[in-house]
């Protein structure tokens, strides 16, 4: 099932609307949807390394939309969405404690969720419930997703085969090691 899964990925990678599809992806991975656009990202760039800046560069600009409307969620529907967010991951007591943080923080906490697996919608949420600059914002966002979608674009522009042979090799760690990172991204917002 597993290859199947990734086959489906990768033809997918190789599809005439695949940017638009990633592009989809990054949009809604920054402001509501779980699963990050790595997935796509990774075997699009692998299908066609030619395209790797290209491919990075529209997984940027999509996620760094779709973080504008994760900071518009924040901003105009924090009551009705974002604060029943903050509350089903355990942290609806501690919002006023995070906002001093935050206060000190805010431009960090954008660079860093916006480097790593960390669910980048909880802070493009927070930074528009906490009146973030948005300059700003748009700014570390830019910065930190265009930096974590281009390296990866470019190590794989670089790498090339050999790491599509070994994501093929080795498919069950790969995948048991994408869903650990993701389960501890979510463990982590809601237990830290």
């Amino acid at each position: 099932m597993l290859r199947r899964l990734y086959d489906w990925t990768l033809s997918w990678a190789a599809h005439p609307r695949a940017l638009w599809v990633l592009a989809v992806v990054s949009f809604a991975e920054s402001s509501v949807f779980p699963i990050p656009p790595d997935v796509l990202l990774i075997p699009m760039v692998l299908a066609r390394p030619g395209r790797a800046w290209l491919t990075a560069g529209v997984c940027t600009i999509a996620s760094v939309a779709g973080a504008l409307l994760g900071y518009a969620i924040g901003a105009f529907a924090w009551e009705a969405v974002g604060q029943p967010v903050l509350t089903w991951l355990g942290k609806g007591d501690s919002f006023d404690t995070f906002r001093a943080t935050y206060d000190d923080w805010g431009l960090w906490a954008v660079l860093v969720a916006g480097l790593t697996p960390f669910p980048f919608k909880v802070i493009t949420i927070l930074s528009g419930a906490l009146g973030m600059s948005l300059a700003a914002f748009v700014a570390s966002s830019l910065v930190a997703r265009g930096l974590r979608f281009f390296v990866v674009a470019a190590i794989l522009w670089k790498v090339g085969d050999p790491a599509r042979h070994f994501i093929e090799r080795h498919l069950a760690l790969v995948f048991a090691a994408a869903l650990v990172v993701l389960i501890g991204g979510i463990w982590g917002i809601r237990f830290l």
